[in-house]
């Protein structure tokens, strides 16, 4: 046998009506039926009480001294922590232009003065399935937000759960992007020589402190690849600084590695080191995959050299491409590393070792 209802679980009812006699109606007649009664005497104490009391449904009157109805309700739905509450408008108005005028300050329903009591129980039912309607999608919203923030940059998220049928369908565009990967060196000849549960311990130690820098600076996390991990910068939202912060990431992931290894105890740990590659170009970003899995990333020849001068990076270094010192040649210092012909490419391609901001 279900229990019944108690009077939290039916709604809170918040009932802004400047007469005692009819507040005081209002009020017994919907707490002898199970709901919550809050009362204002004024505007100005509903508004206060609508953001302290957090009201399920707003029984608001029209004709009050000081702030009327119609000014409250467009106090409400300009506040975006209450604008999803159901107004129900109590007045004695019966012409068609004050009701039109309700409705374009954001009344959800109307009842007349005199109102008949099973009207009203009617109506605040309605009122409340759509509030309890809204504040379920609420939480589904921000469940599917928690999760995907889990997979992919909070700004991905965002994007996706605000324009979801541009970003829920197979497809990129060309964006001018800034490229990071980051490679654990010497993790491979680690991870022989120690158990399994040690070496996902590392990493995980280790993917934690980039992830949170490439946060940081606003950088989209791409994906983690073996022991290392990829970021973009300029991609899903563009920044006037995008290599800049690709830069200063990369020297902040090298600071939180080296605290990191400081605190291991294990030699073959501490003789771990990170290499980071940086390159700054056109690139295809968007969905790629199938309509069932698809994964949100970029591709092209900037990524492909970013990834190359991760590889030839060493322990502690930063490498990056011509084009990246281009837009942070006046805030960094570099020293040239020579060129190199890069695999998959014909031409030279110079390549710079960063030192630090200047």
């Amino acid at each position: 046998m279900s229990k019944p209802e108690t009077s939290d679980s039916l709604g809170k009812i918040l009932v802004i009506e400047d007469d005692t006699f009819n507040a005081n109606l209002l009020g017994n007649y919907l707490t002898i039926n199970g709901y919550r009664v809050v009362q204002a005497a004024s505007g100005e104490q509903g508004l206060r009480m609508v953001t302290g009391e957090h009201p399920d449904v707003i029984l608001l009157d029209v004709m009050m001294p000081g702030l009327d109805g119609f000014q409250v309700c467009e106090q409400i739905r300009s506040d975006p922590t209450t604008a999803h509450i159901p107004v129900l408008m109590v007045t004695a108005l019966h012409e068609t232009k004050e009701r039109i005028r309700a409705l374009e300050v954001g009344a959800d329903d109307f009842l007349s003065k005199p109102f008949d009591v099973y009207e009203l129980a009617a109506r605040v039912k309605s009122l409340l399935r759509i509030k309890r309607q809204h504040d379920e999608l609420e939480r589904r919203n921000k469940l599917f937000y928690s999760v995907m923030c889990r997979y992919m940059a909070p700004e991905v998220s965002a994007q996706i759960l605000n324009d979801p049928e541009r970003y829920l369908k197979l497809g990129g565009e060309s964006r001018q992007v800034t490229i990071l990967f980051a490679d654990i060196r010497g993790f491979s000849q680690y991870a022989q020589t120690h158990s399994p549960d040690r070496a996902v311990e590392l990493l995980n130690l280790v993917f934690r402190e980039l992830t949170d820098v490439i946060f940081r600076w606003r950088g989209t996390f791409d994906k983690y690849m073996g022991d290392g991990v990829m970021a973009i910068y300029g991609a899903p939202v563009s920044y006037q600084d995008d290599a800049l912060r690709a830069i200063r990431s990369a020297l902040d992931m090298q600071t939180a590695f080296d605290v990191l290894r400081q605190s291991w105890m294990d030699e073959e740990e501490r003789g771990l080191g990170l290499g980071v590659g940086i390159n700054t170009g056109e690139a295809v970003v968007g969905n790629i995959g199938t309509e069932q899995l698809m994964n949100y990333t970029v591709i092209g020849d900037t990524v492909n050299v970013a990834r190359r001068l991760q590889e030839m990076a060493g322990k502690g270094q930063i490498l990056i491409s011509e084009a990246t010192k281009g837009y942070v040649h006046r805030r960094t210092q570099v020293q040239p590393y020579g060129t190199r012909i890069l695999h998959g490419r014909q031409e030279e391609t110079a390549i710079y070792l960063l030192q630090e901001m200047l």
